[in-house]
């Protein structure tokens, strides 16, 4: 038997178990909670053999020789043997069991008879490479192997073999009686492979989570002793969607926390790295419990009180009990819709109101739900704070135009705002006085000068904001003062025909001021000052100005008179001067051209008289200095007067020592009424006329005491004596 022909791969060596470490294995299954089998290891390791051949039976549940007791099976027969190894030669089915293990697997183990036979070694687990032997009794040759009755191409080795029911066999030529070849064909054999791992079960690690908490995921399997060197790898599903990155090399799977929602079908799948064998577990359904809401509370921000109409108010509820999805609901006492919901795996939510407004003052209360009904919490007033709106600002007066005197009353009120309020007044931004009220609105009152006017406002401050009023225009009218009054140019005296500039001015009073001039309470015009200050008239002087002036003034709000100011004026009554001045002037446009040649010859010797006359000390006043008319206008200058005849009148200085004699000359000129009160007329255009004489003078040495005039003398004197008419601006140039 020893010396049988084999063929295919008879001349390699028979596989044997890779020793391992078997207390790492039986630790792993103990932890498990899962008892481990026995298995059978033959020697030889063929399940196939001739008959009357040997096979030995080792029955092991670790490499190392088994404890105790060992259960021997033959076709389902315990047999009365204990120990841990048994010698067989029957056909048949055997299986052990050692009192740490579980039975193994069963084996077949064929004993025959047959001239070829066909042997495949024993274990066989998923995933091994197998050679398979074709044995003859006898010299055998065109040795051919079969899978299914289909010839396969093989050298009798077998890639990654699986738990099927291929069957195999093989054929050969056996040389018979002398020396004949006859073909033989062996038995059909099916491979017994054994499971690589069992599939695998998946274990939740607490069966029944509580919503919120974690789970742990087992994936359970093991590897036989004689394979436990093959490195697994795991992956692990909910329903179709894998929970992680496939592949992991633990068998675990931690989920940091589950809902209700994730009670679902779970499993996963365990898979050899070499060789590839994979299998997937069961589906196990994960049960999650859920737990009620309770104790819900509200809570506000900003606090009560402290809420201002225009912020935010923000409503938080929460729970101090209850898992998985809550359902917050936030509610106002006295509205049937909620103001929001949210939905959320959490013990509290917070809900924001924007810009509240006085009518979101109330009660709110809130409610939470997770499927086992709403629990509401306790309610809460909400209170707004409500800043002051832009005030309302009057002035009451007595009158409709203020006077200085009035008492007037300032109201100011703000609309809304919460209270106390605080009113300030204001007078050109500078502060009156303030008051604070409860409720309603704010007065003032005070006595007007005239520095009050000007523009008034209020303020309304209840520490939330200030607001302002608008601004209010008062005008204080004040009456006029007592004018004084003036004239320029200021004297006692006054000469006629001047212009005199009267000035009448009240300190105080409201713009538009009326003046009013008078002459001896008789109106003599008025001048208006529309922006304040003075005003002023200019009168043309007459000798009958003489007397007293005054003035007054008017805003509306009574008439005030100045004091009386007495002027004197200088000089001739207007009328009969103005007569003069004609006359003379007519005279001498009579004989002007008659004289033009007198004039011509004469006028080197004027030259030199007038030089004589500067230096004999010729006064230094003008003639005006005397009696100069008064320049009054004719009260109807439509009607020109009458011309009558000129009526000289003769006035002649000597001024001192001087041989120099001049005359003033005035031409008076009535009306064909000659009355004393009709209107005159002052030729202003007209300046009086003066003649210049040069006589000669009776001097002290004189023995007779009177001038004696021989014929030399009195030519001379005729020669001397001229008239020159002039008027007073040649004589001022």
């Amino acid at each position: 038997m020893g010396n049988k022909p084999s063929f295919g791969e008879t001349n390699l060596p028979c596989p044997q178990p890779r020793q391992f470490p078997m207390l790492l294995w039986l630790l792993l299954l103990l932890i498990l909670g899962v008892t481990p089998k026995a298995f059978l290891l033959l020697n030889p390791p063929w399940s196939t053999n001739f008959h009357k051949d040997k096979v030995t039976l080792t029955c092991s549940d670790s490499l190392s020789p088994a404890q105790g007791d060992i259960y021997w099976y033959y076709n389902e027969n315990l047999l009365n043997k204990k120990s841990e190894e048994i010698q067989i030669d029957k056909t048949g089915y055997y299986k052990c069991k050692t009192q740490r293990s579980s039975l193994s697997d069963p084996i077949h183990v064929d004993f025959s008879s047959d001239k070829l036979i066909l042997q495949a070694p024993h274990p066989v687990f998923e995933g091994d490479d197998v050679v398979l032997r074709c044995q003859a009794r006898e010299k055998a040759k065109e040795i051919s192997l079969y899978r299914n009755k289909t010839l396969i191409q093989s050298d009798f080795t077998l890639k990654s073999v699986s738990r099927n029911n291929d069957t195999y066999h093989c054929t050969a030529l056996i040389q018979g009686f002398l020396w004949t070849w006859r073909k033989e064909i062996s038995k059909h054999l099916t491979i017994q492979v054994q499971e690589l791992f069992p599939p695998p079960m998946l274990i939740a690690s607490p069966s029944s989570p509580i919503e919120g908490s974690p789970v742990t995921l087992k994936c359970e399997t093991w590897l036989p002793p004689q394979r436990s060197h093959i490195q697994l790898q795991f992956c692990f599903f909910r329903e179709d969607k894998a929970l992680q990155k496939c592949w992991s090399s633990s068998p675990e799977l931690t989920l940091p926390t589950v809902w209700s929602e994730d009670a679902e079908s779970y499993w996963c799948q365990a898979e050899s790295v070499t060789p590839s064998i994979r299998k997937r577990s069961l589906r196990s359904q994960l049960y999650v419990q859920r737990i009620p809401v309770s104790d819900v509370t509200l809570e506000i921000q900003p606090p009560e009180g402290q809420l201002i109409e225009g912020e935010n108010l923000i409503l938080i509820c929460s729970v101090a009990k209850g898992t998985g999805t809550v359902t917050f609901s936030w509610h106002r006492e006295g509205t049937v819709r909620s103001l929001g919901t949210k939905t959320q795996r959490s013990l509290s939510a917070v809900l924001q109101i924007l810009t509240v407004k006085e009518s979101d003052a109330g009660r709110y209360y809130c409610a939470a739900d997770n499927i086992h009904g709403p629990i509401l919490s306790k309610l809460i007033r909400v209170t707004l704070r409500i800043p002051v709106s832009r005030p309302v600002f009057t002035l009451t007066s007595p009158r409709m135009q203020a006077m200085v005197g009035d008492v007037v009353e300032l109201h100011c009120e703000s609309q809304r705002g919460s209270p106390p309020i605080l009113y300030r007044f204001y007078h050109d931004n500078v502060t009156l006085g303030s008051s604070s009220v409860p409720s309603g609105r704010a007065g003032f009152k005070f006595s007007l000068t005239a520095e009050h006017s000007g523009n008034y406002s209020c303020e309304a401050d209840n520490s939330l904001g200030v607001q302002r009023s608008d601004r209010v225009i008062l005008s204080v009218t004040v009456p006029v003062s007592h004018p004084v009054f003036t004239f320029s140019p200021a004297g006692p005296q006054a000469v006629a025909g001047d212009v005199l500039e009267l000035h009448c001015e009240a300190q105080k009073g409201s713009p538009p001021i009326l003046y009013w001039f008078y002459y001896k309470n008789v109106t003599l015009g008025s001048r208006e000052a529309p922006f304040g200050g003075g005003a002023s008239f200019n009168l043309t002087l007459m000798a009958e100005h003489s007397g007293n002036f005054s003035c007054g003034a008017d805003n509306g709000l009574g008439v005030q008179h100045s004091e009386m100011v007495i002027l004197s004026i200088i000089g001739p009554p207007s009328n009969k001067t103005t007569l003069i001045t004609e006359g003379v002037t007519a005279g001498l446009l009579s004989i002007l051209g008659l004289a033009a040649t007198a004039a011509l010859v004469h006028y080197f010797r004027t030259q030199r008289n007038s030089e004589r006359l500067s230096t004999t000390r010729t006064p230094s006043y003008s003639p005006r200095e005397f009696k100069e008319p008064s320049r009054t206008s004719n009260t109807n200058p439509q009607e020109p007067p009458d011309p009558v005849e000129p009526q000289p009148v003769y006035n002649n200085v000597n001024p001192g020592d001087s041989d120099l004699v001049y005359s003033q000359i005035w031409s008076i000129q009535h009306t064909k009424e000659n009355s004393a009160n009709s209107p005159r007329k002052h030729w202003e255009d007209k300046e009086p006329t003066v003649i210049y004489s040069d006589l000669k003078k009776v001097y002290p040495d004189d023995s007779t005491g009177q001038a004696s005039i021989g014929d030399s003398d009195l030519e001379d004197a005729i020669e001397n004596y001229e008239n020159v008419p002039c008027i007073l601006s040649a004589l001022d140039r």
